[in-house]
């Protein structure tokens, strides 16, 4: 990095050209993302015209952007047409119009069209993250043919690695392993050697639901058809990790109560984290309402045994991480395609078990610790113990049970996380106690 900026600063552009052909296209842009925005746009500028749209793909989108916007039409166009058209996509859907239009204008028609495609699918579909970069290949050719049109078009193609092979619909009918015509006599014909067993995927199923079949297949790539089976694109294992890693993201956010942003968390101006949080909390907020309102109903009762007040925190603590552990799991469960609607009884039973033995535990501990320490009476023991076990119970059942029946009426269960499962377990958490206190104590 040091070598970059001074070779940059001290005006040595061949030096320099010389010195990045040698690295990473990856680790250059990482070089360019620590740069002040000048510096950056001179290092690209200096960047040989074949390495300039790999290097462009790599950067943070905020970075395109500028980059994008400060070329001349046609340096942009140049970038446009050698990106793949997913990423070029990506890229134009998150720009204003004007700009949008300017750079769609100067590109290739063959570019504009493909882009064009992938806009017409909705966001976080497959169609929407597929590219129409691939190897097509016909049933009739010899495997000498197919490997001289993989030379022909490989070079702009996603991967070569799988080949599809298509029928005159452009139905796809098999592929075939780029190992396999290595391997393949040079006369055997594709439609003899290709693997007819095949297993894409559509067009309109989710980005989430993509990530579980490539875990399940184990593939780099898989074709993406329409509905007449026809090929029209293919997602790769590069496309997969960035679905993960934001899939991901978005349940941790919803977890924390947090609505989900696309921005890096650096590059969240205040007034943006602010927007992201505050709903979540305002919401929160007005359901603890009912809380104060359940307390403020057993006044009395606080004011004959005001020991109880010292418990409320304790119980209201234990019911809340109690449900929290169990959603956690669940919403993780049901992220992972391991838990769906039909287990909710298997699993309420299992929590309820669980619970018992969790409770059981707490209660007993909770019992000997007020009678050493806190030095109660044994009947406020007993009723904060109690409280204990049927409080971690419950908290368990309503953890467990929430997410799983917000995900079957179609929302995202992690909302159902440890902030809302701990507001509404916190109100259930003082009914409880205050039921129990008033029949033992007969407050």
């Amino acid at each position: 990095m040091e070598e970059i900026l001074e070779l940059l600063n001290a005006g040595q552009y061949t030096k320099l050209r010389q010195l990045i052909v040698e690295l990473n296209v990856a680790d250059i842009a990482a070089y360019m993302e620590e740069m002040e925005k000048d510096d950056l746009l001179k290092l690209f500028r200096i960047l040989p015209k074949n390495m300039a749209a790999d290097v462009f793909s790599y950067l943070e989108l905020e970075t395109e952007q500028y980059i994008i916007t400060s070329l001349s039409d046609k340096d942009a166009a140049h970038i446009i047409d050698n990106l793949m058209a997913d990423d070029a996509t990506d890229l134009l859907e998150e720009m204003p119009a004007n700009v949008v239009k300017r750079l769609l204008a100067n590109a290739s028609a063959e570019t504009r069209r493909d882009i064009n495609h992938l806009l017409r699918y909705p966001e976080d579909s497959a169609g929407s993250i597929m590219t129409v970069e691939y190897v097509d290949l016909k049933e009739t050719l010899t495997v000498e043919e197919a490997i001289a049109r993989i030379r022909k078009v490989g070079v702009d193609s996603e991967t070569i690695n799988v080949c599809y092979v298509l029928d005159q619909r452009r139905t796809l009918v098999g592929t075939v392993a780029l190992r396999y015509l290595l391997l393949s006599p040079p006369d055997a014909i594709i439609g003899e050697i290709m693997h007819e067993n095949i297993i894409s995927l559509h067009t309109m199923m989710d980005q989430e639901e993509v990530a579980r079949q490539f875990k399940k297949y184990d593939f780099t790539s898989m074709p993406v058809v329409d509905n007449e089976e026809r090929l029209v694109g293919i997602i790769t294992i590069d496309d997969v990790v960035d679905i993960l890693e934001e899939e991901a993201t978005e349940d941790i956010e919803k977890m924390a109560a947090v609505m989900p942003s696309d921005r890096p968390y650096m590059k969240t101006s205040v007034i943006e984290a602010w927007k992201n949080r505050i709903p979540w909390l305002l919401l929160l907020m007005l359901s603890a309402t009912f809380t104060g309102s359940i307390i403020s109903s057993f006044e009395n009762a606080l004011a004959r045994y005001v020991v109880l007040t010292t418990f409320i925190p304790m119980l209201m603590g234990t019911g809340g991480n109690a449900g929290g552990q169990s959603s956690a799991i669940i919403i993780r469960g049901l992220s992972l395609d391991e838990i769906s609607f039909k287990d909710w009884p298997v699993v309420v039973w299992k929590e309820i078990r669980t619970a018992f033995l969790c409770g059981l535990t707490l209660a007993v501990c909770g019992f000997v610790k007020m009678l050493i320490v806190e030095q109660v009476s044994v009947t406020v023991a007993l009723v904060v113990s109690v409280t204990v076990f049927l409080v971690v119970i419950v908290a368990k059942i309503v953890g467990a049970s929430l997410p799983i029946l917000v995900k079957k009426i179609g929302m995202d269960p992690a909302v159902m996380a440890s902030p809302f499962i701990t507001t509404i377990v916190d109100a259930i958490s003082l009914l409880i106690y205050f039921k129990i206190a008033t029949l033992v104590l007969g407050i």
